[in-house]
């Protein structure tokens, strides 16, 4: 599903009067009707609801809400928030017509107009749509606390108001929404945790624009979907053998972190790679030997990782999960970043090495995919005040060192050297626990031994990484859930992912 900016939603409206022949007015029935219909299905009509508008398009679609809800015989009653303007066109098409069905219409044009709210009322967000473009001020503000501050749950109509659809209202007032119900397609602002608050639980609802418009309109940012993922996949010859599905090194572990090491290595092997050599330190060799018996061994070093590893057998490397950050470490990953030929997975002490000397970053072979959390991120890059400003600097980052960037987060993004960026649908809170990014570092290493192509073996990793954590967590709950339960769970991932 393509994620288009405010200027694209606008001119994807008006392809489909065009395209249609059609109006404005036509698309606000759709939009009104899309809202009526989630509010009865989902047994919100059965309280009294107070839905506030302002004078835009955004107040024309709860008008129109509004009227089909009143002649469904629901208890209605409509605030419009007076700014001193003349309203849009359509919304004073809709408030002719709902005046024809009820007199419970109230103006408000100052604080002492405010409504008495109570929790047992529900309240529809209409006050300002995606063509916001500045912060909310005056009395805007004052009704928005207002509702904020009422208990009542607050159902936003396409965006809460005082969020700007794709930069950041950090720091600015915001309608708190409890639902958040937008059309054809996902806002940008609702994917980031600084938003979180503002969008609650959100859902799409198709009003019918026009599909011309969505395949040909490009797109920087795109949500990965079931159907994107199931193009991906590659199915398997029954002649197959091993070594057609390559041959992956994950360097990783050391004295005490040997976890990492299991986990990274279970998750290259789930993913489906043909062969798989742990690069470990001595310590580690029962542990592992015992714990993954299909992994081959390299041992280098005693309790650490210490280099001087042939490298040339593999087609792809994967480096990082518990390795540490000491000397040994540092010459370790200065080694394969010299080495320049091989295909790069660089995760947690890799990166924190990369965060250490700067100088490093030049030499990430081109194509590498470095796995970077936000605080390994920004000990890399630099700090964000916001999360919009976070992503605009891994896409500048991504296209100078041509690499990829996986930023994990709760709708991980993979970014591309050519400055697309893709967002995971799948996964759950319950994967905020250590060893989940080491299950993915191996994940995306054992796709790329396969031979799927970047970036699909990075969406492919992190959409089945996700799937296995939504499917441990109905197994064992958000709390209990651990990295090792995904790793048992990346195989149900694969069967769902097959099936029709």
């Amino acid at each position: 599903m393509k994620i288009f900016s405010s200027e694209q939603i606008k001119r994807w409206d008006n392809f489909t009067i065009q395209e249609e022949n059609t109006s404005s007015a036509f698309l606000m029935e759709r939009a009104a009707a899309a809202c009526c219909q989630w509010l009865l299905v989902n047994g919100f009509t059965e309280q009294p609801i107070l839905i506030f508008c302002g004078k835009g398009n955004n107040g024309g679609d709860g008008l129109a809400l509004a009227r089909m809800l009143i002649q469904k015989n629901i208890n209605v009653i409509v605030y419009i928030l007076e700014l001193g303007k003349t309203g849009s066109q359509d919304f004073q098409t809709n408030l002719q017509k709902l005046h024809l069905h009820t007199s419970n219409i109230h103006f408000i044009q100052s604080e002492h107009f405010f409504p008495g709210i109570e929790k047992d009322q529900l309240i529809i967000d209409a006050l300002f749509g995606t063509g916001l473009n500045k912060p909310l001020d005056g009395i805007a503000i004052q009704l928005v606390d207002h509702i904020n501050k009422s208990g009542a749950p607050i159902i936003s109509i396409d965006i809460p108001s005082g969020l700007f659809c794709d930069k950041s209202t950090s720091g600015f007032t915001a309608i708190q929404a409890t639902h958040t119900l937008s059309f054809q397609s996902i806002k940008l602002a609702f994917l980031f945790a600084e938003n979180d608050r503002s969008v609650g639980a959100f859902y799409i609802l198709p009003i019918g624009l026009s599909s011309k418009f969505e395949k040909e309109e490009p797109a920087v940012f795109e949500m990965i979907d079931r159907a994107v993922i199931q193009s991906i996949i590659k199915p398997r010859n029954q002649f197959s053998h091993k070594g057609q599905f390559g041959h992956a090194a994950i360097i990783a572990g050391s004295f005490g972190m040997m976890g990492a090491a299991i986990l990274a290595a279970k998750g290259c092997m789930n993913s489906g790679a043909g062969k798989m050599t742990s690069v470990i330190p001595s310590c580690g060799y029962e542990i592992i030997q015992t714990s993954v018996p299909e992994a081959m061994c390299i041992i280098s070093g005693d309790k650490l990782i210490s280099g001087n590893i042939d490298v040339s057998g593999y087609d792809v490397i994967g480096i990082g999960p518990g390795i540490g950050s000491q000397k040994e470490s540092v010459a370790l990953l200065n080694e394969i970043l010299n080495s320049r030929n091989k295909l790069l997975v660089m995760d947690a002490d890799a990166l924190n090495t990369l965060s250490a000397d700067k100088n490093l970053l030049v030499k990430i072979p081109p194509g590498t995919v470095i796995t970077p959390h936000q605080k390994e991120f920004e000990r890399m890059f630099g700090s964000s005040s916001n999360d919009f400003e976070r992503l605009q600097r891994a896409i500048k980052n991504a296209s100078v060192l041509n690499i990829y960037i996986v930023l994990k987060g709760h709708y991980t993004a993979i970014i591309t050297p050519m400055g697309k960026v893709y967002f995971n649908s799948t996964g759950n809170a319950g994967m905020a626990k250590a060893g989940m990014g080491d299950v993915l570092t191996g994940m995306i290493t054992g796709l790329i031994a396969q031979k799927y192509p970047l970036p699909e073996a990075a969406i492919l990793a992190v959409y089945l990484h996700g799937l296995a954590g939504d499917i441990a967590c109905k197994k064992y709950s958000q709390q209990a859930m651990q990295a090792s339960d995904l790793v048992t769970c990346i195989a149900d991932a694969w069967k769902l992912l097959a099936s029709k």
